[in-house]
C-alpha cells in the first residue's frame, strides 16, 4: 500500500506542469509519449496515473452530484448561492454549458486517455511479461470503470480506444449504448485473465481478479442479463474469500481499508505533498468545519429505514446520516441546523481532528463491496423466478445489520439485538420480492453514489415516480453532452 501511494506522489512530482500535458505526444518538458515509456517503472508509474483520476483528490470528479443529488435521497444543500450548477442537476433545468456536466466529461475522458497510453505503449516495453499483463489488465479495467460512469450519465458518447496521437484519435463520433457495453465487458472479460485475485503489503488498493468479475456482474445487472450476472459473482467469489465486514460502519473507516468487503475502492491519504487526500470531507462537511455541506439527506430517505414497533430503527440509518438526537463523528451532538434539511451524510466525512486540513481525507472511496454483489446476486435470482433462493443474499445483509448491536458497544442496549429488528424477508413471490431488494439497496448503499444509477435501471415507471417533484421525465434520464464537446469536436451532433 505505501509503495502504491508513493508512486502517486512520484506521478505528481514528474508532471508538475499538469497531468494532462504529460499524457499528451509533444509534451515540451522532461519526458513525452515517446520517450515515456521505456521501462518497467515508466509503465507502473503512467498506471499509477489512471489510478489518480478515479479519485477525490480534488472539486474535478463530480460523479456524487448524479448519484446522490439527482437521486430521491439528496438534495445539493450547502449555502444558496453555491455552486447553482448543482442545483440544476437537482431540479433537471440543467443545459450544456453546466459545469458539473463538463467537469464529469472531462475528468473520465481524461481517465480513459490516460489508460489508452499505457494500453498503447507498454506492450513495447521489455519487461517482466507477468507485470506487463497485469499493468494491462488493470488499464483495461479502469477504462471500464471510466466508461461505465460515462455511458451512464451521459448514453451514447464517442468511444476512444486509442491516445490522441492524431486528430482521427481526437474527433470521434458517438457510438451507441450498445456499443459502449460491448467494449467495456471486452476490457473486463481479458483483464480477468491477468489480474490477481488478492493483494497484499505495498499493492492492496490495485484492481483485482473479482473487482473485474465484480463490474462485470453489475453490468450484466444494468443490461439484465441474469445469468450472465450470476456467472460473474461465482467468479468473483472463487477469486477471493469475500465475506462482509463483522460491522456496516467498518466499510467507513480510515483504519479499516481494504477489509474483507471491499471488491474495489478507491484510495486517498492525508498529508501528503503533493496532496493524495480525499476532497469529499469538505465537500460534505458542516460549515462550522469549514466545510460546503452538499448533498444532504432528504426526509424521504430517513422514511426508507424500517422501524420496530418499539421505536428502534435499523442502525445503518445512524450510521449513514447525522439527525437531531444523535452523535456527530467527532462525539458532539448533531445540531440540524447544520444542513437545510436538518440531516447531513456520514459515510465520507472524518472528523476535522484527525486531519492536517479538511480536504485532506484519509477515506477511501469505496465503490464495490461484497454487500453491493450479494444484493446483486439477490436481484438475478429473483428476476430468474429462483425467488427462495434469492432470500437468503438478501437476508445476509440484513444480518449483518441488525447484529450491530450484538457488536458496537455505542448502541443503546449494546448486547441483545431489539425484538423484530430487520427481521428476515420471507419469499412472497417475484414482485414483492422485487420491492424489498430495491429498499435494502437503498438503505445499504445509500451516499454511496448509486441511487440515481439503479432508478434509471429500474425502468421508466420507478424513476419518474420516484423523482416526480424534480421535473425529470424519463427521457432526460441521459444528461445533456457539455457545449464545449460540441464546439471542439465536430463529429458530434445533438
Amino acid at each position: 500500500m505505501k509503495t502504491f501511494i508513493n508512486l502517486l506522489i512520484c506521478y505528481f512530482l514528474l508532471v508538475v506542469s499538469g497531468c494532462s500535458d504529460f499524457l499528451q505526444e509533444d509534451l515540451q518538458g522532461t519526458f513525452s509519449s515517446s520517450t515515456f515509456y521505456r521501462t518497467q517503472d515508466d509503465a507502473l508509474l503512467a498506471l499509477t496515473g489512471v489510478y489518480n483520476q478515479a479519485s477525490f483528490v480534488s472539486t474535478a470528479n463530480e460523479i456524487w452530484v448524479i448519484g446522490d443529488v439527482a437521486s430521491d435521497d439528496a438534495i445539493k444543500g450547502g449555502a444558496a448561492g453555491d455552486i447553482v450548477d448543482i442545483s440544476n442537476i437537482d431540479n433537471f433545468s440543467y443545459s450544456r454549458n453546466n459545469t458539473v456536466l463538463e467537469n464529469i466529461w472531462k475528468h473520465y475522458y481524461e481517465g480513459i486517455s490516460r489508460a489508452n497510453y499505457v494500453l498503447y505503449y507498454v506492450p513495447n516495453i521489455i519487461m517482466d511479461e507477468t507485470t506487463k499483463n497485469r499493468i494491462l489488465s488493470e488499464a483495461k479495467f479502469l477504462r471500464a470503470y471510466f466508461y461505465f460512469n460515462l455511458v451512464n450519465v451521459y448514453g451514447e458518447i464517442p468511444l476512444k480506444v486509442l491516445p490522441p496521437l492524431s486528430t482521427t484519435e481526437i474527433n470521434i463520433p458517438k457510438s451507441p449504448v450498445t456499443a459502449i457495453y460491448d467494449q467495456i465487458k471486452k476490457d473486463l472479460t481479458e483483464a480477468t485473465v491477468s489480474l490477481p485475485g488478492t493483494y497484499t503489503g505495498k499493492d492492496l488498493g490495485r484492481a483485482t481478479k473479482g473487482a473485474a468479475w465484480g463490474l462485470l456482474a453489475k453490468i450484466n445487472i444494468y443490461n439484465e442479463k441474469w445469468a450472465d450476472a450470476l456467472t460473474a459473482i461465482t467468479a468473483l467469489e472463487n477469486a477471493a474469500p469475500y465475506s462482509l465486514s463483522v460491522l456496516f460502519t467498518n466499510n467507513f473507516s480510515d483504519s479499516l481499508k481494504n477489509n474483507s468487503e471491499s471488491v474495489f475502492e478507491i484510495q486517498h491519504l492525508t498529508n501528503q505533498q503533493p496532496k493524495l487526500g480525499n476532497f469529499l470531507t469538505q465537500y460534505f462537511s458542516p460549515a462550522k468545519d469549514n466545510g460546503y455541506y452538499f448533498n444532504t439527506p432528504v426526509q424521504n430517505f430517513i422514511n426508507e429505514f424500517e422501524t420496530t414497533l418499539g421505536a428502534v430503527v435499523d442502525p445503518r440509518l445512524d450510521y449513514t446520516v447525522g439527525r437531531s438526537g444523535q452523535k456527530w463523528v467527532n462525539g458532539e451532538n448533531f445540531d440540524p441546523a447544520w444542513s437545510p434539511t436538518g440531516f447531513l451524510n456520514k459515510k465520507h466525512i472524518q472528523s476535522v481532528k484527525k486531519l492536517p486540513i479538511i480536504g485532506d481525507g484519509n477515506l477511501n472511496y469505496v465503490y464495490l463491496r461484497y454487500a453491493d454483489i450479494l444484493l446483486m446476486k439477490a436481484e438475478a435470482l429473483n428476476e430468474l423466478n429462483q425467488t427462495g433462493a434469492a432470500m437468503l443474499p438478501l437476508n445476509l445483509v440484513r444480518k449483518r445489520a441488525r447484529e450491530s448491536y450484538l457488536l458496537d458497544k455505542k448502541l443503546p442496549g449494546f448486547g441483545v439485538i431489539p425484538a423484530n429488528l430487520l427481521p428476515d424477508v420471507i419469499d412472497a413471490g417475484q414482485t414483492v420480492n422485487r420491492s424489498a431488494i430495491r429498499h435494502e439497496r437503498r438503505v445499504e448503499l445509500g451516499f454511496e453514489f448509486h441511487r440515481y444509477f439503479d432508478l434509471m435501471r429500474y425502468g421508466q415507471q420507478a424513476a419518474e415516480t420516484a423523482l416526480s417533484s424534480a421535473g425529470f421525465t424519463y427521457s432526460k434520464r441521459y444528461f445533456l453532452i457539455p457545449q464545449s464537446e460540441l464546439d471542439t469536436n465536430p463529429k458530434i451532433t445533438q
